[in-house]
C-alpha cells in the first residue's frame, strides 16, 4: 500500500513539468523513429519496388513469349486469360494452364 502511494505521488510531482515531458518524450522517440526511416529505405522500399517491376513482366506477357516458371518449367505462352496463362513446353509440347503469379521469367526480349 504504501509502494502505492509512494508512486502516485511521485507521479503527480513529474506531471507538473509538462515542458520537460514532452521535450524527454521526443528525445526518446526521435532514435526509434530514425530506425525505423533507415529500414524503410533499406529493406521495404526495395521490396515494393522489386514488386512493381515483376507485377509489369507479368501484366506485358504477349502470346508466343517463352517464359520461366517459379517451378523451374521452360514454355511458349500459347494463350492468355484474366488471371492464368496456357503455355506449351519445349520438350513434347505439352500444355500446361498456370496462374499468372507463378511466372517467374520473361525470356523474350520486347521492344517497348
Amino acid at each position: 500500500m504504501n509502494l502505492f502511494l509512494l508512486a502516485a505521488s511521485s507521479s503527480g510531482a513529474s506531471s507538473g513539468q509538462k515542458t520537460g515531458g514532452t521535450l524527454d518524450m521526443i528525445v526518446m522517440l526521435l532514435p526509434m523513429i530514425l530506425i525505423f526511416g533507415v529500414m524503410w529505405f533499406v529493406m521495404i522500399r526495395p521490396q515494393r519496388k522489386k514488386q512493381k517491376e515483376e507485377e509489369k513482366m507479368r501484366n506485358n506477357i504477349q502470346i508466343g513469349d517463352e517464359i520461366l516458371t517459379i517451378g523451374g518449367f521452360y514454355g511458349r505462352v500459347v494463350s492468355i486469360k484474366e488471371d492464368a496463362i496456357i503455355f506449351e513446353s519445349a520438350s513434347d509440347h505439352t500444355k500446361q494452364k498456370i496462374a499468372r503469379w507463378a511466372i517467374q521469367q520473361n525470356l523474350t526480349v520486347h521492344d517497348d
